[in-house]
């Protein structure tokens, strides 16, 4: 049985490689290097080397390691998720809250919080909707300036500040 520091550098190549949707193909990539795993634990394997899923930019999810996710895309493919999951933005007080395609507010979110808006701190978001929370002393305004700057897609639309 090879050692599993082995194993986690194998895994580490295959992930940074290539683009790998789900343990079932990171698990047949592994035997294709000669490692036998169970689906357990190459679960386990992933959640200690803190391996987690971003969108890919054409509708589906590839694992990538935390140092990596700066990488994972491009400007222009976070913008692409967003124009892609949006329907509509509304505000309460300096709150927003955006309206995506169902099931699309998490790569929506993602894309928002890593285009760093430096206007907004961060989202929650479900499966249809996000609230986004604006930084301290952020107004509805500057809120929207810094989304229009990042998104023009929204001044399209008929966002205006």
């Amino acid at each position: 049985m090879r050692k599993k520091a082995e194993r986690y550098s194998i895994i580490r190549r295959i992930i940074q490689s290539q683009k790998v949707g789900s343990q079932e193909e990171l698990l047949e990539l592994l035997q294709n290097e000669g490692y036998s795993v169970t689906q357990a634990t190459l679960s386990r394997d992933l959640k200690f080397l803190k391996v987690g899923k971003v969108p890919d930019g054409r509708g589906g999810y590839i694992y990538v390691f935390p140092d990596d996710v700066s990488k994972s895309g491009s400007e222009e493919s976070l913008v692409n998720d967003f124009i892609r999951g949006f329907l509509s933005l509304d505000f309460s007080g300096n709150l927003a809250l955006i309206k995506t395609i169902s099931g699309h507010a998490n790569s929506v979110a993602f894309a928002i919080d890593h285009l760093e808006i430096p206007e907004v701190l961060g989202t929650v978001a479900g499966d249809d909707t996000i609230i986004l929370v604006p930084r301290d002393g952020v107004s509805r305004k500057k809120l929207l300036e810094g989304l229009i700057t990042k998104l023009p897609i929204l001044k399209e639309k008929g966002y205006r500040v």
